[in-house]
C-alpha cells in the first residue's frame, strides 16, 4: 500500500503537491502586496494597478510548475529575458525581488523539502534577469 501511494505522490506534480493554484495565487499576492510598497521595484510596473502584472506572474508559475498552460495559451512562450530587457534589472532590484518573494515564501508554510525546491528555483530565476551592471 505505501508503494503505491508513494508512486501516486510522485506522479503528482509540483504544482499539485503544494496545492495547486490557490497556493500560488497567496504567494503572487503576497509578493506583489511587497512590490507595491516597493519604491526601486514599483517604478518597474508602468501599470497604475499591478493586478495584470500579478495575474500573469500567477499563471507564469502555475504552468512552470506543472500546473495549467494558461500563461502560454494567451501569451506565447515566456521569454522572461526578452520580456525583462527594457527594465534595468540590477543587483539592488535582484535583492529586492528576493526580499519580497522571501516574505511571500515563508508565509506558505510548505514542508521544508518544497520550499526549499521552489526557493532554489525562485533565486536561479532572480539571477538570470540581472540585465545591468551594479
Amino acid at each position: 500500500m505505501n508503494e503505491i501511494r508513494r508512486g501516486s505522490l510522485q506522479e503528482q506534480t509540483f504544482y499539485e503537491q503544494v496545492g495547486g493554484e490557490p497556493t500560488f495565487r497567496r504567494l503572487v499576492h503576497r509578493f506583489y502586496q511587497g512590490v507595491a510598497g516597493d519604491p526601486l521595484l514599483r517604478a518597474m510596473y508602468p501599470e497604475e494597478d499591478l493586478g495584470p502584472a500579478e495575474e500573469r506572474f500567477a499563471l507564469f508559475l502555475m504552468q512552470y510548475w506543472g500546473g495549467p498552460r494558461t500563461y502560454s495559451d494567451e501569451r506565447g512562450h515566456p521569454r522572461l529575458r526578452m520580456r525583462h530587457a527594457p527594465f534595468a534589472v540590477d543587483r539592488a532590484a535582484h535583492d529586492a525581488w528576493l526580499k519580497h518573494m522571501r516574505d511571500a515564501v515563508d508565509e506558505l508554510e510548505l514542508s521544508p523539502e518544497h520550499e526549499q525546491q521552489l526557493w532554489d528555483y525562485l533565486v536561479y530565476a532572480a539571477a538570470s534577469m540581472v540585465n545591468t551592471p551594479g
